[in-house]
């Protein structure tokens, strides 16, 4: 059974912060590409960023770059989103995601595995 748990959300001012985790388990992490998406209220999940397989390959969204770096460790089976310059639009709640497949996609029904999600606020 395949986990994903995220953590590292939490309340920030606007400039501010924050860098998510998402521990996985349950299956061989560095054969697969992983992503992160955030949902705000009354909105649909929309695509943050993605990291290929073997980390040297990242993909953003236009509302992130330049601001968000995502990463990963495939020892410790972790991936990362450090989040810098945080602004109220970035207020959702993030969910990381694995793909079934090594190259990145920004497409959710290519991702196959879904964590619970993390709360982000941030204030303005």
């Amino acid at each position: 059974q395949v986990q994903l748990v995220e953590s590292g959300g939490g309340l920030v001012q606007a400039g501010g912060s924050l860098r998510l985790s998402c521990a996985a388990s349950g299956r061989t992490f560095s054969n697969y590409a992983m992503g992160w998406f955030r949902q705000a209220p009354g909105t649909e999940r929309e695509f943050v960023s993605a990291i290929n397989w073997s980390g040297d390959s990242t993909y953003y969204a236009d509302s992130v770059k330049g601001r968000f770096t995502i990463s990963r460790d495939n020892v410790k089976n972790t991936v990362y989103l450090q989040m810098n310059s945080l602004k109220p639009e970035d207020t959702a709640v993030y969910y990381c995601a694995t793909t079934t497949i090594r190259f990145i996609t920004t497409a959710p029904d290519r991702y196959r595995y879904w964590g619970q999600g993390t709360q982000v606020t941030v204030s303005s």
